[in-house]
């Protein structure tokens, strides 16, 4: 009697369910190159937006090194295109003459739908974009973008005055829990 061959499991079954019972979210695979610490303070954020970034090899190279600061980044809309000014990549130091201007302006990769919203929201009197966060998600360099409106003084004085008040509730509190 002859032996029939028996299909066996080649691992490829085995790493398709692993794949998928693995977590996929966005937030595990980021490594965050700089953040904009004062855009919340200085805006109130209405609408968040993940761009990707049309960039040149030593700043991709540079971005790995974490050498990038949004402090005075912003982003315009330009004959429908949405570009980011104002951000700092530091030149990459093993680069040659082949290296970026550190404050170029930068291109942002947006759906066509998300930059004709963007363009009737920042007609708008008072609505801004402002960059939140740089990252790296999947080995792309994406930019956390936020439709924002500025703050007035009493407005960002009352947010830190809330601030405040919310922290020394969580002391008082926390002294309590612990018999203080």
């Amino acid at each position: 009697m002859a032996k029939t061959a028996v299909p066996t499991d080649s691992g490829r079954a085995k790493e398709k369910a692993r794949k998928a019972t693995s977590s996929n979210r966005p937030e595990e695979r980021r490594k965050v190159v700089a953040t904009n610490r004062k855009a919340r303070h200085d805006y109130t954020v209405l609408d968040v937006y993940e761009a990707g970034i049309a960039l040149q090899g030593t700043e991709v190279k540079s971005l790995r090194a974490g050498r990038a600061s949004l402090a005075d980044a912003f982003a315009t809309v330009t004959d429908g295109e949405v570009w980011l000014r104002g951000l700092h990549i530091q030149e990459y130091d093993y680069g040659s003459w082949t290296n970026h201007e550190p404050r170029r302006h930068r291109k942002l990769l947006l759906h066509r739908e998300e930059i004709s919203r963007l363009i009737g929201k920042t007609r708008e009197g008072g609505h801004t974009l402002v960059p939140l966060s740089l990252y790296f998600s999947g080995g792309l360099a994406k930019v956390e973008l936020a439709l924002a409106k500025g703050k007035a003084k009493h407005d960002k004085r009352e947010a830190m005055a809330e601030r405040d008040a919310k922290r020394e509730a969580e002391r008082i509190v926390g002294r309590r829990i612990k018999g203080w």
